[in-house]
């Protein structure tokens, strides 16, 4: 007998599908726009000069990805995927050049520097880690929001073993997770440097939380612990 508030195998499969649905392009977006904010942000010693042009390469692919969104029953763009993974792979770069100038700037300036900007800079870098991989996460796993909606022999292999995967009552592997989901995985991993719930399973979603984790240890244990330091 199913208990009461938990579906059977049949509704949490159709649950499942209806998510996957509905996944929608807009977290991700926001997400990538908030990045490209965030590195506008970031002091000019930090940034490629002019300091808006690839905020402003960033921009533009952002608004093609806008307009090419599929919509509802509509067949994605063909090559809308590799855009996207472009346009993530940009923004990570110029994260990671930044996190390189922060560096250099704070290991060869010794104690000039402004512990205040630093420590502001440093958790700019370390939010726009977690919302970057988060995209990456989401735009990896089974294929991506289009390969999500596959179910059945036509569905890709899982890139990530959630817990709802190993419940029948909540979907088994019919069960398809959101941006949410992906978002939580990539704060846990910067936060105790390791898988927590989720388990990685394909070899490029090893690779991307062992990534993420280095850029992560970089930023709290170089960066904003000599901030604290020079603060002190």
């Amino acid at each position: 007998m199913t208990p009461r508030g938990l579906p059977g195998a049949a509704e949490a499969g159709d649950a499942a599908a209806a998510l996957a649905r509905h996944d929608s392009y807009w977290p991700a977006q926001l997400a990538v726009l908030t990045t490209i904010l965030l590195d506008l942000d970031l002091p000019d010693k930090l940034t490629l000069h002019p300091i808006w042009l690839l905020p402003a390469f960033e921009g533009a692919l952002l608004l093609g990805l806008i307009v090419t969104t599929p919509r509802r029953g509509e067949r994605p763009h063909r090559y809308r995927r590799w855009v996207a993974i472009a346009l993530i792979g940009i923004v990570s770069a110029v994260n990671l050049l930044s996190l390189g100038l922060l560096t250099h700037y704070l290991l060869h300036t010794g104690a000039n520097v402004d512990g205040r900007q630093l420590i502001l800079a440093g958790v700019e870098i370390w939010v726009t880690n977690i919302l970057l991989f988060a995209v990456w996460y989401w735009e990896l796993d089974r294929g991506g929001p289009q390969g999500r909606k596959l179910t059945g022999a036509d569905a890709p292999a899982p890139d990530f073993l959630f817990p709802q995967m190993t419940e029948e009552r909540l979907g088994r592997w019919d069960w398809r997770a959101g941006f949410v989901d992906y978002l939580y995985v990539s704060f846990t991993n910067v936060s105790a440097f390791s898988p927590t719930d989720t388990m990685p399973l394909s070899a490029s979603a090893k690779m991307l939380m062992l990534i993420q984790a280095t850029i992560a240890i970089v930023t709290i244990g170089l960066v904003v612990a000599r901030a604290v330091n020079i603060l002190a």
